[in-house]
């Protein structure tokens, strides 16, 4: 496929899958059960960093945090005691993310919301960068702090060539912004031109086999290489094209 029919094709499979009715099945559908900023963030957060494998069992999960912090996110961060978090911490949640992992998580945003309204803060970008490779390190460091804690493989390292898939996607809903209202675009002092794919086994196979990156590994050089080809695409919303490349995948049109 020449590269004007690869757009073309793009844009109409993203224009399909960016709907409303997206919402329905996937984990987004936890941080749109609310309007107050911060309760779409914490709960924006918690859903990406455990969004792996069936996305209804994402969502169970999803769920149980919310059950935990009484359906009211930003109110249980600023306000928990270490007696409300004993329950938390033997229990297990999603995979390897577990009870203790999810503490340590509502203690590290207790932290940041203390000193910044918002998450936004500790995501933003320098003059000189055109992607968010530093800027998501810049956040892991932030976030996790110094105290050593096993949480802490559940936030990737670009620096380690991680794609970083899951604070990627988190960076996508709270950033991108469009008609459609599936992303929340509520975040507007990032450049929305610099988001990427988040990048994982199924948007990566579609994309080799659209031949839209050629190497083998789902790591941050291969982002930078899909980067390149969906900004020549759309170099202002260039992140749309992760509805395509996942509804392809979800759709098994290949």
């Amino acid at each position: 496929m020449k590269f004007q029919e690869l757009k073309t094709f793009l844009d109409e499979k993203a224009e399909q899958y960016n709907h409303p009715d997206f919402i329905e099945s996937d984990p987004i559908q936890i941080p749109h059960r609310f309007s107050l900023k911060q309760d779409i963030e914490i709960s924006g957060f918690l859903t990406a960093t455990i969004s792996w494998g069936n996305r209804k069992a994402i969502i169970k999960s999803a769920e149980k945090m919310l059950d935990y912090m009484g359906n009211s996110p930003y109110d249980f961060v600023l306000n928990f005691s270490e007696s409300d978090l004993k329950p938390i911490e033997g229990k297990p949640l999603h995979r390897t993310f577990n009870g203790e992992d999810f503490a340590q998580f509502i203690r590290n945003l207790n932290r940041i919301y203390r000193e910044n309204n918002s998450l936004e803060n500790l995501f933003l970008t320098k003059e000189s960068e055109s992607s968010f490779y530093h800027s998501l390190e810049r956040f892991r460091t932030s976030f996790l702090g110094e105290e050593r804690h096993r949480s802490h493989k559940h936030v990737s390292s670009t620096y380690k060539n991680s794609s970083a898939k899951r604070l990627m996607m988190f960076l996508r809903w709270m950033t991108r912004r469009d008609n459609k209202k599936v992303d929340f675009g509520i975040w507007d002092q990032l450049p929305q031109k610099y988001l990427s794919i988040p990048l994982d086994v199924h948007t990566g196979n579609i994309s080799r086999k659209l031949n839209l990156i050629t190497r083998k590994q789902n790591d941050w050089k291969a982002v930078e290489e899909l980067d390149l080809t969906l900004r020549k695409m759309d170099s202002e919303d260039p992140a749309k094209y992760d509805f395509a490349l996942f509804g392809l995948g979800v759709a098994r049109e290949f």
